[in-house]
This record gives C-alpha cells, sequence and structure tokens, in this order.
C-alpha cells in the first residue's frame, strides 16, 4: 500500500515555500555568522588598542625614569584593576604588578598577544584560576620584561551569550521559517483546490456553481472573479444554445409549413402561367426569408466568438445621414413622418457595416411596430460623457421595461410581435454589436401616452 504525500505537499506553492524556507535559515545563518565574527575581531582589536595605548604610557614613563619610574608607574596603574601587570628587574626578580609570574610560555615574538592562566586570590584567601591575554615586552637595556594583560572572563562570557544566543535562534528561525511556508503554502493549496473543485462541478453540469471570492484583491481573488465571469459568459451561451433549437422552430414553422402548403397546392392542380409564376415568386420569398435567419445567427455567432468586425476611425454621423435618406421612402410609403437630427463629426472607433447593420434593424423595427400615422425620430449626438448616442424614437407600442432584458436575447419576440414577419434577431444582433464596440444598446419608453408609449433605442458607442 502507498502512501503519497498529502495535496498541499505536491504543490508548486509548497516547494516555493521550502526555498523561501531554505533561503531565509542560510540567510539567518549567514547572518548570525557574522554577528559572531564581527563581535569577536571588534573585542580582539578592541583589546588590541587598549594594550598599545597602555604600553606607549608605560614607555613614556620609563624613558622618563628609568626602571624605578617605570616601577611606580606600575604600582600606580595595578590598583585600578583595569590590567594586569608583571614587572620583571634585570636578575628575573619581580619589581612590581599583580601577578606572580610571567607565563611559562613565552610568545613566538614579541608583539604576540598569548593566552594563559593566572591565579587570583578570593575574599577567602582561596587561589582561583582564571584566563587572561596580553603581551610581554622585553626591556633591551637591561634585560628585563614588562607584562601587561587583561583577564578575559568577561570577554569570554559575552562570546558565550552570543554562541547560546546563535543556537537558541537557528533552529527558532528554522522552525518558523518552515511553519511560514508550510501555512503559507497550505493556505494557496487550499484556495487553488477551492478553483478546482468549482471547474469540476461545471465540468459535471452545475453551471450554476462560481468560484469564492473574498474581496482580500489577492491574484486568487482576481483569477476567482475572472473565471466567474467566464462561466457567467459559458452558462448565458449554454442556456442561449439550448434556447435556441426551440426558438428556430417555433420561428421556422411559420414560413416552413406555408411553403409546405403552397407547393402541395402547386402540385395538386394544373397551374397556369402566372399562377406557376406567382407561387414560385412566394416560394422564393419564404425561403429568402429563412435564409435570412440562419444569415443573422451566423453573424451573431462570429460576433460573438470575435471573428467579425474591424474597428476603425469612422464618422457615424455620416452614416447615420446616408440611413437617413435611405429610410425616408420606406416610411413615406409606411404612412409614417420620419425626423433626423444628426450632429457632424461622430468620430468612434468601429465597423461601418456592424454599425450600420445595428442601426437598420433599430429603423426596422420602428417601422415595423409603428402605427400608420406614427413618426419616427432618428437622433445621433455627443454626450457630455465622452459617448456618442445613436438613437431611433417610434410612437409604437414600446417595450414593457420587465421585458426589456429578455428581447435581446436570441429569438425572443413578444407574443404581441409573433404575428409580424422577422426572426426575433435584430435587437440581439444590435446589442451584440454594441458590446463589440465597448458599447451598450440602452431601450427605454418614449414619451408617448400610457397606451402607446413609444420606444427609444439608444446604441452608445465610445467616442474615439
Amino acid at each position: 500500500m502507498k502512501f503519497g504525500l498529502p495535496t498541499f505537499m505536491r504543490t508548486t506553492t509548497f516547494r516555493l515555500a521550502l526555498v523561501y524556507s531554505a533561503m531565509f535559515a542560510l540567510f539567518s545563518a549567514a547572518l548570525l555568522i557574522w554577528l559572531y565574527s564581527s563581535t569577536v575581531v571588534y573585542i580582539r582589536n578592541e583589546a588590541d588598542r587598549r594594550l598599545d595605548t597602555e604600553f606607549r604610557e608605560l614607555e613614556r614613563a620609563y624613558y622618563n625614569g628609568g626602571m624605578e619610574r617605570l616601577s611606580e608607574a606600575v604600582f600606580d596603574r595595578a590598583g585600578g584593576y583595569e590590567f594586569l601587570y608583571f614587572l620583571e628587574g634585570p636578575s628575573q626578580q619581580k619589581m612590581g604588578g599583580q601577578l606572580l609570574r610571567l607565563p611559562e610560555t613565552p610568545p613566538s615574538e614579541e608583539s604576540a598577544v598569548i593566552y594563559f592562566d593566572y591565579e587570583l586570590p578570593t575574599i577567602s584567601g582561596e587561589m582561583r584560576v582564571r584566563s587572561a591575554a596580553g603581551r610581554i615586552v622585553r626591556i633591551r637595556d637591561n634585560g628585563g620584561a614588562l607584562l601587561v594583560a587583561f583577564d578575559t572572563a568577561q570577554q569570554t562570557d559575552i562570546l558565550n551569550r552570543i554562541q547560546r544566543a546563535i543556537f537558541i535562534a537557528a533552529p527558532i528561525g528554522l522552525g518558523l521559517s518552515l511553519l511560514g511556508g508550510f501555512l503559507i503554502s497550505r493556505g494557496a493549496a487550499r484556495r487553488a483546490e477551492e478553483l478546482a473543485r468549482t471547474a469540476e462541478a461545471v465540468m459535471g453540469g452545475e453551471l450554476g456553481r462560481r468560484a469564492p471570492v473574498r474581496d482580500s484583491g489577492d491574484e486568487f481573488d482576481r483569477l476567482g472573479a475572472r473565471l466567474n465571469a467566464m462561466l457567467d459568459q459559458i452558462q448565458k451561451l449554454v442556456e442561449s444554445s439550448r434556447h435556441t433549437g426551440n426558438a428556430i422552430a417555433h420561428d421556422l414553422r411559420s414560413p416552413l409549413s406555408r411553403l409546405r402548403n403552397r407547393l402541395e397546392v402547386a402540385l395538386a392542380a394544373p397551374l397556369s402561367k402566372e399562377e406557376a409564376n406567382a407561387t414560385l415568386s412566394e416560394t422564393v420569398e419564404e425561403v429568402d426569408r429563412v435564409l435570412e435567419t440562419f444569415n443573422s445567427i451566423l453573424r451573431l455567432s462570429r460576433l460573438e466568438a470575435g471573428a467579425e468586425g474591424e474597428r476603425v476611425r469612422l464618422d457615424v454621423g455620416a452614416l447615420a445621414t446616408e440611413l437617413a435618406d435611405l429610410y425616408t421612402p420606406a416610411c413615406e410609403e409606411a404612412e409614417l413622418t420620419f425626423k433626423a437630427s444628426i450632429a457632424k463629426n461622430l468620430i468612434v472607433l468601429g465597423d461601418r457595416n456592424l454599425v450600420g447593420q445595428a442601426l437598420s434593424n433599430l429603423i426596422d423595427n420602428a417601422i415595423k411596430y409603428t402605427p400608420p400615422g406614427g413618426s419616427i425620430q432618428f437622433i445621433a449626438q455627443r454626450t457630455i460623457d465622452n459617448h456618442i448616442d445613436l438613437t431611433v424614437i417610434d410612437s409604437g407600442p414600446g417595450i414593457p421595461a420587465d421585458k426589456r432584458a429578455l428581447v435581446v436575447q436570441r429569438f425572443q419576440r413578444l407574443d404581441s410581435a409573433r404575428t409580424m414577419p422577422g426572426s426575433g434577431l435584430g435587437l440581439s444582433l444590435a446589442d451584440t454589436v454594441a458590446q463589440v464596440h465597448e458599447g451598450a444598446l440602452i431601450l427605454e419608453h418614449a414619451a408617448g401616452p400610457a397606451d402607446m408609449p413609444g420606444l427609444k433605442a439608444t446604441l452608445r458607442l465610445p467616442r474615439a
């Protein structure tokens, strides 16, 4: 039976945490070693400096008064307990100092520091052995010697304390770094596991499942927010695809049924040439409407996939003027009043064909649903917030506020519009074009009466 490592220990985050812990431990060890060595060097340099200063003072006393003056100086200084002295005369007799004798091991060279043990009497009269360090200088004039040393107990105590601190701090630092790496990696692994479980749930069919976002602003929250946005879009597309089949069957059933019935009637009895031409002409019109529906579906799919549309600097004012001229005769034929108010130099970054198609859909809808005697306004203007609004206002029945989010979806048509020709893709295409151009399609009531409020449809695009 194999025992695997816990999940978080197999993650990249845990391995990185181990690397960072090792780096922290190495840095801490290097810092402690440097602290210890620099302290030792400082103590030794300071001791050498003090010894040099003391020897210079004693050398001055010797040159001013010989051995007698040097002996007096040693006697005076020996009571201060800062240094230890031993002054040896020409015949190797002791002439002064606290020490009882010179160290048995002479230095290898005159300026070298020697380390030795010496006996110091206590208050009770017992002799206590202590450690010292110092230098011996030979007096060449008479063969005597002078030893100046200092007790190293305090220095040894300081160094021992540093060593103990290092031995205590090193394992604690290493343990804390490993603990920190463990906690950090485990937290990161838990967040990653939450994202993985969300993805698995969505793959299992739970399209409404979303990754948790804790509002901490870290990279996992940003990743979770992007993942949720992607899942929202996927859910929207899946639901749209589920609905598309039923909507296509519902909207194409009538034209296909009419087409079949017309062909059956044509086959049932001989037709004159005029009747045959009329039947074929009506059949072609029905087929064209069916093809138009499928072309609209294909274009929507391409737009949503980002495979259509090239954004360039475009004067939508000039485009709106062309559309106004194009639809004026159609409005007159439908007994509608058409008014256009179009500003100049309305520059956006957009695709001319797509923007033109979206505006055409809005105007077509206005003509289709506005009763005879009504009016249509086409307005193109700048806004105060650096946008350009292309607005179509009609005096028709309008769209209820609770239905506006529905009618911009594919094949969604109000019940009152089922008897009118169309596929239910016009507003959906206009809304998709707005999103492709980082704009919005805004549907509102016009200023009409309650029974006929009209519709104000605005294609809002960012100004270039």
